[in-house]
């Protein structure tokens, strides 16, 4: 196994893959952080969560518009109580992020 050393929205990663796939990932990883740096530029302040998932919204929508791509059909249901659950955490996850922003913020 090989380990690459990624910077992605100012955060830095050091992920395994496997032996000859670190170009790929490093190609990768550089069009996330294009992605996530656009969606910054569009939208202003966010948090890390939102940034990434906008970024990969946009490499998605990419896709879909020059190869086809359709997601594909989901093979059960998810379960309702599991996203209460995790819609519940990012709410805090969110809230905090804000709160130590807002903190950080503050001279």
């Amino acid at each position: 196994m090989a380990e690459v050393n990624l910077e992605i929205a100012g955060r830095h990663y050091r992920l395994a893959c496997r032996d000859g796939e670190e170009d790929n990932l490093r190609a990768a990883a550089d069009l996330i952080d294009a992605k996530s740096r656009e969606a910054l530029a569009g939208m202003g302040a966010m948090s890390e969560a939102k940034q990434l998932l906008l970024a990969a919204l946009l490499v998605a929508d990419q896709l879909i518009e020059k190869k086809g791509v359709q997601a594909p059909a989901p093979t059960m249901p998810p379960d309702p109580q599991i996203v209460r659950r995790v819609d519940a955490l990012a709410e805090r996850l969110e809230r905090l992020a804000g709160s130590l922003e807002m903190t950080a913020a503050t001279p």
